[in-house]
């Protein structure tokens, strides 16, 4: 697979984890957060089960040789960030949250370099603070007042554990992930994930109810594309590209997201567009690849 069809599949899953943000809104009116997360991944799962049937994938193989890396890569960045998020969002403001998982590009770099000896590059690192910067003028709409606004809440907290947690399975995915078949792999950790998300649903002791047709649809694209499709390609790109290189492209998530809400009828402002072009800058820059000196 050349790098260029690597680097499309990992635009694809953040625009998918874009409109995720908009998806969710419908999805809440009918089932609380805690169900909406394992009703998405359990239907994620069923989908990568039959994928993997229909492909004729081995699954209980691997299952029983890397049964421990499957548990601890769906406890981690399904089930662990999954909850944490959640809990995040339930004391904090969704700008807060998404200022805080705009710095998980630079903290995947910094991890994979400590315990993958990935070496950043310096376009890498110049490009951070540039999509960073772009990030921010995304989340605030170009008002500095809007980020001065901005306080730490618990949640916050919350959210810097979340942010973590995704870095970590960055670097987990990277470092162990079983050789062998993307779809078996990813429908084995999404079923680890999956699990613990029901349960702790389960234990919560809140209503079940069946969503209605609009909230089911959102809820059936959710995990369809935002969980299916992404993990699956963003498992891929961690595999080809690394953990920190493949992180940079989580910047384009708000910027997805507020392409997303236009189709919805939210038109963004002059200074999201251009924060979204900063974005797109950065990640472009950093994906360019390196000039080699001719031989003197």
């Amino acid at each position: 697979m050349n790098p260029g069809t690597v680097y499309l599949l990992v635009v694809v899953s953040t625009a998918f984890w874009g409109a995720n943000f908009v998806l969710a809104g419908p999805v809440m009116t009918d089932l609380s957060p805690l169900w909406a997360a394992a009703m998405r991944f359990l239907i994620g799962t069923a989908a990568m089960l039959a994928l993997a049937r229909w492909q004729r994938q081995p699954l209980l193989a691997p299952l029983r040789r890397h049964a421990g890396t499957y548990l601890l890569l769906g406890m981690v960045g399904i089930g662990g960030f999954n909850l944490l998020f959640f809990y995040a969002l339930q004391s904090t403001s969704p700008a807060n949250a998404a200022l805080i998982m705009a710095t998980n590009p630079l903290l995947t770099t910094l991890l994979a370099a400590v315990v993958l000896g990935e070496r950043p590059t310096a376009r890498q690192l110049g490009a951070l603070p540039l999509a960073l910067v772009g990030v921010a003028v995304v989340i605030s709409g170009g008002s500095l007042a809007r980020l001065e606004a901005l306080h730490v809440a618990r949640g916050d907290l919350l959210m810097l554990g979340a942010d973590l947690t995704w870095a970590c399975y960055n670097v987990l995915v990277r470092r162990r992930m079983p050789a062998g078949s993307a779809v078996s792999n990813t429908a084995l950790v999404m079923a680890a994930g999956a699990a613990l998300l029901l349960a702790v649903a389960w234990m919560d002791g809140g209503q079940f109810a069946l969503p209605g047709p609009r909230a089911g649809g959102a809820l059936l694209v959710m995990a369809l594309g935002g969980t299916v499709i992404a993990y699956l390609f963003w498992n891929t790109g961690i595999a080809r590209l690394g953990a920190g290189r493949t992180a940079l492209f989580l910047n384009l998530v708000p910027v997805f997201a507020m392409l997303t809400g236009i189709l919805a009828g939210t038109h963004p402002t002059q200074a999201q567009l251009f924060g979204g072009l900063l974005v797109i800058g950065g990640v472009s820059v950093a994906m360019l690849p390196q000039r080699r000196l001719a031989p003197s």
